[in-house]
Protein backbone atom coordinates (compact mmCIF):
# COMPACT_ATOMS: atom_id res chain seq x y z
CA UNK A 1 0.00 0.00 0.00
CA UNK A 2 2.76 2.52 0.57
CA UNK A 3 4.32 1.80 -2.46
CA UNK A 4 1.37 3.12 -4.29
CA UNK A 5 0.94 6.11 -2.14
CA UNK A 6 4.34 6.63 -2.99
CA UNK A 7 4.40 6.25 -6.74
CA UNK A 8 0.61 7.96 -6.89
CA UNK A 9 2.30 10.73 -4.73
CA UNK A 10 5.36 11.05 -7.15
CA UNK A 11 3.34 10.63 -10.41
CA UNK A 12 0.89 14.21 -8.68
CA UNK A 13 4.55 15.79 -8.41
CA UNK A 14 5.76 15.32 -11.54
CA UNK A 15 2.80 15.85 -13.37
CA UNK A 16 2.50 19.31 -11.46
CA UNK A 17 6.34 19.95 -12.01
CA UNK A 18 6.24 19.88 -15.88
CA UNK A 19 2.83 21.61 -16.26
CA UNK A 20 4.01 24.50 -14.25
CA UNK A 21 7.10 24.51 -16.34
CA UNK A 22 4.64 24.63 -19.48
CA UNK A 23 2.90 27.38 -17.65
CA UNK A 24 6.04 29.44 -16.74
CA UNK A 25 7.30 29.03 -20.50
CA UNK A 26 3.65 30.24 -22.01
CA UNK A 27 3.55 33.33 -19.80
CA UNK A 28 7.36 34.05 -20.18
CA UNK A 29 6.41 33.51 -24.13
CA UNK A 30 3.38 35.94 -24.10
CA UNK A 31 4.80 39.20 -24.81
CA UNK A 32 6.71 37.50 -27.49
CA UNK A 33 3.71 36.36 -29.10
CA UNK A 34 2.26 39.75 -28.69
CA UNK A 35 4.88 40.67 -30.87
CA UNK A 36 5.17 38.45 -33.50
CA UNK A 37 1.63 37.88 -34.19
CA UNK A 38 0.84 41.57 -33.81
CA UNK A 39 -2.38 40.50 -31.47
CA UNK A 40 -2.92 41.32 -28.44
CA UNK A 41 -2.20 38.04 -26.41
CA UNK A 42 -2.64 39.49 -23.43
CA UNK A 43 -6.66 39.71 -24.10
CA UNK A 44 -6.82 36.21 -23.57
CA UNK A 45 -5.34 36.67 -19.99
CA UNK A 46 -2.78 33.81 -20.32
CA UNK A 47 -2.07 33.76 -16.76
CA UNK A 48 -5.59 32.88 -16.14
CA UNK A 49 -5.63 30.31 -18.96
CA UNK A 50 -2.49 28.99 -17.02
CA UNK A 51 -4.45 29.13 -13.67
CA UNK A 52 -7.74 27.06 -15.36
CA UNK A 53 -5.65 24.52 -16.49
CA UNK A 54 -3.81 23.83 -13.73
CA UNK A 55 -7.20 23.49 -11.64
CA UNK A 56 -8.54 21.26 -14.36
CA UNK A 57 -5.37 19.03 -14.94
CA UNK A 58 -3.32 19.74 -11.40
CA UNK A 59 -3.38 19.35 -7.65
CA UNK A 60 -5.28 22.43 -5.56
CA UNK A 61 -2.10 23.07 -4.34
CA UNK A 62 -0.17 23.31 -7.51
CA UNK A 63 -3.27 25.75 -8.64
CA UNK A 64 -2.26 27.84 -5.94
CA UNK A 65 1.47 27.68 -6.58
CA UNK A 66 0.63 29.21 -9.61
CA UNK A 67 -1.36 31.65 -8.89
CA UNK A 68 0.96 32.90 -6.23
CA UNK A 69 4.10 32.95 -8.64
CA UNK A 70 3.19 33.29 -12.53
CA UNK A 71 2.85 37.07 -12.02
CA UNK A 72 6.23 37.67 -9.73
CA UNK A 73 7.59 34.94 -12.39
CA UNK A 74 6.70 37.77 -15.19
CA UNK A 75 7.74 40.45 -12.81
CA UNK A 76 11.35 39.03 -12.19
CA UNK A 77 11.67 38.39 -15.67
CA UNK A 78 10.22 41.56 -17.67
CA UNK A 79 9.60 43.56 -14.91
CA UNK A 80 5.95 43.60 -16.06
CA UNK A 81 3.77 44.40 -14.68
CA UNK A 82 5.03 46.69 -12.05
CA UNK A 83 5.70 45.41 -8.40
CA UNK A 84 2.09 46.57 -6.76
CA UNK A 85 0.44 45.66 -9.81
CA UNK A 86 2.20 42.18 -9.61
CA UNK A 87 0.94 41.37 -6.29
CA UNK A 88 -2.47 43.13 -6.74
CA UNK A 89 -2.59 40.34 -9.79
CA UNK A 90 -1.46 37.50 -7.52
CA UNK A 91 -3.82 38.58 -4.99
CA UNK A 92 -6.61 38.02 -7.59
CA UNK A 93 -5.44 34.56 -8.84
CA UNK A 94 -5.20 33.59 -5.00
CA UNK A 95 -8.64 34.71 -4.55
CA UNK A 96 -9.96 33.00 -8.08
CA UNK A 97 -8.77 29.43 -6.42
CA UNK A 98 -9.86 29.90 -3.41
CA UNK A 99 -13.42 30.94 -4.15
CA UNK A 100 -13.46 27.92 -7.51
CA UNK A 101 -12.77 25.10 -4.61
CA UNK A 102 -14.78 26.77 -1.73
CA UNK A 103 -17.80 27.11 -4.19
CA UNK A 104 -17.71 24.07 -5.79
CA UNK A 105 -18.40 22.57 -2.17
CA UNK A 106 -20.82 24.69 -1.67
CA UNK A 107 -23.04 24.72 -4.70
CA UNK A 108 -21.50 20.92 -6.45
CA UNK A 109 -21.19 23.00 -10.16
CA UNK A 110 -18.02 23.54 -11.64
CA UNK A 111 -19.23 25.90 -14.31
CA UNK A 112 -21.28 28.00 -11.92
CA UNK A 113 -18.49 28.10 -9.55
CA UNK A 114 -16.02 29.35 -12.18
CA UNK A 115 -17.95 31.89 -13.17
CA UNK A 116 -18.64 33.15 -10.04
CA UNK A 117 -14.99 32.78 -8.58
CA UNK A 118 -14.02 34.83 -12.20
CA UNK A 119 -16.27 37.38 -11.61
CA UNK A 120 -15.84 38.06 -8.02
CA UNK A 121 -12.06 37.73 -7.77
CA UNK A 122 -12.14 40.35 -10.62
CA UNK A 123 -14.48 42.53 -9.36
CA UNK A 124 -11.98 42.72 -5.79
CA UNK A 125 -8.77 43.16 -8.45
CA UNK A 126 -11.03 46.22 -9.74
CA UNK A 127 -12.08 47.77 -6.19
CA UNK A 128 -8.26 47.41 -5.15
CA UNK A 129 -7.04 48.84 -8.52
CA UNK A 130 -9.33 51.19 -8.06
CA UNK A 131 -8.38 52.77 -4.61
CA UNK A 132 -4.32 52.33 -5.94
CA UNK A 133 -5.29 54.37 -9.19
CA UNK A 134 -7.40 56.68 -6.51
CA UNK A 135 -4.24 57.31 -4.02
CA UNK A 136 -1.92 57.58 -7.04
CA UNK A 137 -0.04 54.54 -5.96
CA UNK A 138 -0.67 52.73 -9.39
CA UNK A 139 -0.81 54.72 -12.73
CA UNK A 140 -2.94 53.49 -15.28
CA UNK A 141 -6.41 52.64 -16.58
CA UNK A 142 -8.45 51.37 -14.58
CA UNK A 143 -9.47 48.85 -17.09
CA UNK A 144 -7.07 48.21 -20.07
CA UNK A 145 -8.79 44.25 -21.29
CA UNK A 146 -12.42 45.46 -22.83
CA UNK A 147 -15.25 44.34 -20.38
CA UNK A 148 -16.49 42.27 -23.16
CA UNK A 149 -13.64 40.55 -23.89
CA UNK A 150 -13.60 39.40 -20.17
CA UNK A 151 -16.87 38.16 -20.29
CA UNK A 152 -16.38 36.26 -23.27
CA UNK A 153 -12.91 34.69 -21.73
CA UNK A 154 -14.70 34.53 -18.52
CA UNK A 155 -17.70 32.02 -20.16
CA UNK A 156 -14.94 30.38 -22.02
CA UNK A 157 -12.56 29.19 -19.02
CA UNK A 158 -15.88 28.06 -16.99
CA UNK A 159 -16.96 26.01 -20.19
CA UNK A 160 -13.52 24.61 -19.74
CA UNK A 161 -13.86 23.48 -16.84
CA UNK A 162 -17.54 22.21 -17.22
CA UNK A 163 -16.59 20.11 -20.20
CA UNK A 164 -13.23 18.41 -18.36
CA UNK A 165 -15.82 17.56 -15.85
CA UNK A 166 -17.95 15.90 -18.13
CA UNK A 167 -15.90 13.21 -19.20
Amino acid sequence: MEAILKNRISKEIIKGSVFDVFAIAAIYLVPTFSHLLALPVYYIEPMRLMLILAIAHTSKKNAYLLAATLPLFSFVVSAHPVFLKTLLISGELLLNVWLFFFLSEKIKNKFGSMILSIGLSKLAYYVFKFGLLSVVLLEGSLISTPLVIQFIMMFIFSGYIFLIEKK
